[in-house]
């Protein structure tokens, strides 16, 4: 559309394909059929590794940089117990969570703070009502405020806290990126991923709770899931996974589909995160990583489970996710599905988008 005389436009729409990031290469990845016709599409990029780190196959670009939100959490719940913390069972799961804000994890989040003789005061997150939709509707509907114990990384940053003081490390500005916990934690980001120092610090921003974050290609957060899949007993990456596997309900919530996809696929390790982006891996190491480019979670749980039947997953719970329904007029007249995922080496391996390196 021609520009009107004298018409002002953001500089940002001129510049935004020159920026970092997971726009170039991006490709249609979820389709929303109503009446049998294409009406929307979502862009994005999926990548499949194998244990040994090798791209399996994937849609889009499979080293798109990316900014993992929340589902860098078990990575940063990596390097605080390496640091020291002392956590195991729900309470570890909890560190690693986007939790609902349902009373046991609030519980929860408490019991990590006094077990060092903290309590929610010492907390630097952002306030917020629970995520469930349910629980943010009463609480709006009793008139009660925001609080950090409630906001859905309220168990990551008790855990936080927690290792500091193990560790010895002052508590005020923890999340300092100077801090040595965050240092501990983006040297666990650039082992774990295998991202470039230069793209884990050069891209450094701040995530919704407060905490820093780094950039990481998208191939990186698959392997890290990967190394966690399969890590050996006795190793913290070990207890981690099995703290994710064994307590689902402390990872996401009792309405999430996190949570009945970590219930429901045996031996997966899995997280969400803000923005549409979405990791998991099996436990014989296999491991994808998904970025939705408009970052709405509508296509988040059907990409997924087009990934994991890549993969040859067969479970109730990937069918059941598999597609969402689009109503019209209350019923059901289409639905939301991931596009096929095509393994290298398939018949579709001859397209862009399979032939990435």
């Amino acid at each position: 559309m021609p520009r009107r005389a004298g018409a002002s436009y953001p500089r940002e729409v001129t510049t935004t394909t020159s920026a970092p990031g997971p726009l170039a290469g991006a490709v249609p990845i979820a389709l929303l059929r109503r009446g049998g016709v294409v009406e929307s599409a979502h862009l994005g990029h999926v990548v499949l590794v194998g244990a040994d780190g090798a791209v399996l196959g994937g849609l889009g670009d499979p080293d798109a940089l990316v900014l993992p939100r929340s589902s860098l959490k078990p990575v940063q719940a990596l390097a605080m117990l390496r640091s020291g913390l002392r956590l195991g069972g729900d309470l570890l799961a909890l560190a690693t969570a986007s939790h609902s804000g349902e009373d046991f994890h609030l519980r929860g989040a408490r019991r990590v703070l006094e077990s060092v003789g903290l309590d929610e005061g010492a907390l630097r997150n952002t306030p917020d009502l629970p995520f469930d939709v349910e629980l943010r509707a009463r609480w709006q509907a009793e008139g009660r405020a925001p609080e950090r114990l409630a906001q859905n990384c309220s168990g990551k940053h008790a855990a936080m806290l927690a290792t500091c003081v193990e560790a010895g490390w002052s508590l005020e500005d923890y999340l300092d990126p100077r801090h040595p916990l965050q240092r501990a934690v983006l040297e666990a980001v650039r082992e774990t991923t295998g991202a470039s120092a230069a793209d884990v610090e050069d891209h450094l921003t701040t995530d919704g709770c407060g905490t820093p974050l780094p950039a990481v290609p998208l191939s990186g957060l698959a392997r890290a899931f990967s190394r966690l899949a399969t890590a050996g007993a006795g190793t913290p990456e070990h207890a981690l996974a099995g703290a994710v596997r064994d307590f689902p309900l402390w990872v996401g919530g009792t309405r999430r589909d996190v949570t009945a996809l970590l219930r429901g696929v045996p031996g997966l390790v899995a997280k969400d995160g803000a923005e549409a982006v979405y990791a998991a891996a099996l436990p014989d190491g296999r491991a994808v990583a998904l970025k939705i480019l408009d970052g709405g979670d509508r296509a988040r749980p059907v990409v997924m489970a087009a990934a994991l039947r890549a993969l040859g997953v067969e479970a109730a719970v990937v069918e059941e996710q598999s597609s969402a329904p689009v109503l019209g007029h209350g019923e059901p007249v289409g639905e939301v599905r991931g596009v096929e995922v095509p393994l290298r080496g398939g018949p579709e391996s001859d397209e862009p988008a399979a032939q990435r390196p």
